[in-house]
């Protein structure tokens, strides 16, 4: 096995990792998948590793349960940086209007990664959401979305956002999709990324 490989197999790990750890509660082997200097973006949080812990762990305790469901991944490896591209779902629930209820989000993790001393670590991840849909879990339950906040958020991820918004949190309104602007600026910062530009 050469060297490159043996990187993208780290990398991987690395990935499921943090899908694992995460949801797991596993706080302490979740900080491991971070550089120091990690950053976190998310449609209700954006931030540093270490808040993004401190506040993930902190709904963890109160019952929320955002689960992560990874698949296929694509590796760019330059020297001692990769861009990792894992496909994933987004599941989440909770009572949205008095109706409990599935959230399901399609899309990609988009992960800016770097080897230094202590290995492949984390340096930034920017989901890009792709496409989603609200369910409630009981089969006869009804449930009339407010038009006017559901439009307030892009396509790949309005459900997940209406969901999010019903529960309190405060969510960024202009997140990558499968195409536009955002996800365009998103690649060309990935490529500067793997040419040793700064990020």
């Amino acid at each position: 096995m050469d060297s490159q490989q043996t990187d993208r197999l780290a990398i991987r790990d690395l990935v499921e990792n943090w899908a694992l750890w995460r949801d797991a509660g596993d706080w302490e082997r979740f900080r491991t998948v971070w550089h120091d200097d990690g950053r976190m973006m998310a449609t209700w949080f954006q931030g540093t590793a270490d808040e993004f812990i401190s506040v993930s762990r902190a709904g963890f305790e109160k019952g929320v349960r955002i689960l992560h469901f990874l698949g296929g991944a694509a590796i760019d490896i330059a020297g001692h940086r990769a861009i990792a591209q894992t496909k994933m779902t987004i599941n989440q629930r909770a009572e949205v209007d008095g109706v409990l209820c599935d959230v399901v989000c399609t899309g990609r993790f988009y992960d800016f990664i770097e080897k230094r001393e202590a290995g492949w670590g984390l340096v930034l991840r920017q989901p890009i959401y792709e496409k989603d849909r609200l369910d409630p879990v009981a089969s006869d339950a009804q449930l009339t979305l407010d038009v006017n906040l559901l439009a307030r958020f892009p396509e790949g991820y309005r459900h997940l956002a209406y969901l999010q918004t019903r529960i309190g949190y405060q969510v960024k309104a202009d997140m990558p999709g499968l195409t536009g602007p955002e996800v365009e600026a998103l690649y060309r910062r990935g490529a500067r990324w793997l040419a040793g530009g700064a990020l």
